[in-house]
Parts: structure tokens; C-alpha cells; sequence
């Protein structure tokens, strides 16, 4: 990149502004390798990690020599500075905020006081902050949709003595989407467990869902809500929850199915594909019914009902890339090891399709 207005020809020579473009230069491209390595390693995303390489390859470009040498760090009062809440992160998404927020601020930083530097880079600057801003829509608002799409396993809970921490060793093994179910409890105690198991698999990374209730995936921040046939409709939960968050619906059968999907439903559950206790009385969907789902859908779905280690192949030969599961972890002796083994088999399988 070639500099409008070069240190000889610059109107502004102060050590102090070069000190202060030095500065957010490094901040701006340590807060772009910090989004860079999520991208990359944590959403597999080759366009993203190169968009955030791309824009730290070029604030490099403007950190001349000459802005280099004005740098003081023992004589900088700043680097005593800190705050408790930059001491620690809850969650991913919390820690993508946090850097693309530093990188913002950095780069207007860099338009302004570029602006007695160079022209073109107080320009450039500018025009970056506006690219950072779509890239934080794509992380913090699409980046659910993202990991909706990758993730080919569904923890849906049940009632258990140690919820918690049956869910955290699912994570463990690299589950990335959960949803709490739990139907005969008081709104105190469901509210309490939801902002546990919330923060649990934001701290993981991994998407958490409220089943049944957009009232309260709302109150506790959670990534979407999981409707039954029987909750309320698709675009009213849109009304409670916003456009950026994931909407599911239950189907089992051709027409739910087509009705979701013209709702605007997110994903699809089908089944169930055996008969489950988790649904009492209702009748399997059977595998006709995931082979119709697997020629027709193309946003993403989950096959649900019964599915364990022992008959997944049979559920993945029908059609199915994803499965929905409950006892099969939850009242497995060792879910992480269970999780693993899941993920393994729906891996191994989608890549010999």
C-alpha cells in the first residue's frame, strides 16, 4: 500500500501522535489474530481467517519505521492500566466481542489521528471499521447459524442428579449444541438451571437452547429456542427473540414439516425414529419418514428418537447427517467418552458419503 502523505511531506510531526499510531496499529492487528485464530480453528472458516489475515497484512503495511521508532513502552503510563473485567472471559462469543470492539476502537483511533499523518491512511482506516463491523454481524449474529450448520450431534436433556455436570462432560467431548429440556418443574428453579447450563456451553463454545420457552431463552441470553407442534407459532417466538437467534421445530410428519419450513424454522427435529419414553404415546416416525426429510429438507435437520451407539447406523444409512440424542448421554456412565463416540461415527460417515 502506498502512504498520501509521506513523514517528509506530513503535516504533523509531534512524537506523541506516532506514539499513539504505533499503539493501535499493534492493537488493531493483535485484536484481528485473536478473531483470525477462532475463525480458523473454531468455526473452520478458510473466507473468514483470511478476511482477518488479509486486514492485519495491511495496518502491517502502514506501521512505518518511523512510527515504530517513536514507541516508549517503559515510558507508557498505560501499560500499568487494567480493568477486572479484561482479567478474565466467559465465553467465546464474550471474547469475540471483546476484540472486535478493541479493534474498532483502534481503528477509529488510526482514522483520526491519521488524518495528520496520512490522508490515505485516515481513509483506509475508516473503510476497515466499516468491514470489522459486517465481520462482527457474521461472528456474533451469524456465527450461531454457522455452528448450527457443523454441529452433527444434539444433546437434548433430561431430568438428572447431575445435570450439570453430565452436560459439561458431553462438552468435554466436543458436543456443541445443547438443548435443556424439562417439563414438570417450577420457572424458578428451570430459570436457574438455564442460566448455568447457558453459560456452561458458551464457555465451551458450543450453542445452548431453550426448549419450549422464548421467554426464557431470552432471559437468559440463549442462543434459540426449541418449539414443539404444540408451543407457540414460529414467528411469534421471532417477535420474543429477535431475528438473530435459532428457532427449531419438532416434526413427524410431512406436513409439520412443510409448515416449519415456510414458518421459517432454523432446523428441523424428525422422529421420532424409534419409540422413545421421552415421548410417551407417541408412535414412531420410522425411517420412511428420514428418508422423505433427508430428499427434501435443505436447511439443517436432526433425526430424533431412541438413536444410541447401537442402532445410529442404521438411523445414518436412511438419510440422516445429524442426530438428536438423550439417554444415550444422559444416562450414559461416561458421556464425554460416549460424545466422542457419537461424533467419531457421524464423522467417519459423512465422509464416506
Amino acid at each position: 500500500m502506498v502512504m498520501g502523505n509521506s513523514p517528509s511531506q506530513g503535516r504533523w510531526k509531534e512524537p506523541a501522535v506516532y506514539r499513539i499510531l504505533d499503539a493501535n496499529l499493534d492493537r488493531a492487528r493483535e485484536g484481528l489474530r485473536i478473531i483470525e485464530e477462532w475463525c480458523r480453528f473454531g468455526l473452520n472458516s478458510t473466507p473468514l481467517a483470511a478476511e482477518c489475515k488479509q486486514m492485519r497484512q495491511e495496518l502491517g503495511s502502514w506501521h512505518a519505521p518511523e512510527i515504530r521508532a517513536a514507541r516508549d513502552t517503559p515510558g507508557d503510563p498505560g501499560t500499568q492500566l487494567s480493568h477486572p473485567k479484561e482479567e478474565q472471559r466467559s465465553s467465546v462469543p464474550e471474547l469475540l466481542q471483546a476484540n472486535l470492539c478493541r479493534v474498532q476502537e483502534a481503528l477509529r483511533v488510526l482514522e483520526e489521528y491519521g488524518k495528520l499523518y496520512s490522508t490515505e491512511m485516515a481513509a483506509a482506516a475508516k473503510q476497515m471499521r466499516y468491514q470489522v463491523y459486517t465481520l462482527e454481524s457474521k461472528l456474533i449474529v451469524d456465527g450461531r447459524q454457522q455452528l448450527l450448520w457443523r454441529s452433527h450431534l444434539y444433546l437434548v436433556t433430561s431430568p438428572h442428579d447431575h445435570l450439570l455436570a453430565t452436560v459439561e462432560a458431553a462438552l468435554q467431548g466436543g458436543l456443541t449444541l445443547v438443548q435443556y429440556r424439562e417439563k414438570n418443574t417450577d420457572d424458578t428453579i428451570r430459570l436457574d438451571y438455564a442460566q448455568k447450563l447457558c453459560q456452561l456451553c458458551h464457555q465451551y463454545g458450543a450453542l445452548f437452547i431453550m426448549n419450549d420457552r422464548a421467554d426464557l431463552a431470552l432471559a437468559v441470553d440463549a442462543d434459540g429456542v426449541h418449539l414443539g407442534q404444540q408451543d407457540i407459532p414460529i414467528a411469534v417466538a421471532r417477535q420474543i427473540l429477535g431475528s438473530q437467534r435459532i428457532i427449531g421445530r419438532s416434526t413427524t410428519n410431512s406436513e409439520e414439516m412443510q409448515r416449519a419450513i415456510a414458518e421459517g424454522a432454523d432446523y428441523i427435529g424428525a422422529g421420532p425414529v424409534y419409540e422413545t419414553p421421552t415421548k410417551p404415546g407417541k408412535a414412531a416416525a420410522g425411517f420412511d419418514y428420514i428418508r422423505y426429510v433427508a430428499e427434501r429438507v435443505k436447511i439443517p435437520w436432526f433425526a430424533i428418537g431412541g438413536i444410541d451407539m447401537n442402532n445410529i447406523n442404521d438411523v445414518l444409512q436412511a438419510g440422516a447427517e445429524r442426530v438428536a440424542v438423550v439417554r444415550a448421554i444422559m444416562a450414559a456412565e461416561q458421556p464425554t467418552l460416549v460424545t466422542q463416540n457419537f461424533l467419531a461415527q457421524l464423522t467417519k460417515y459423512g465422509a464416506s458419503q
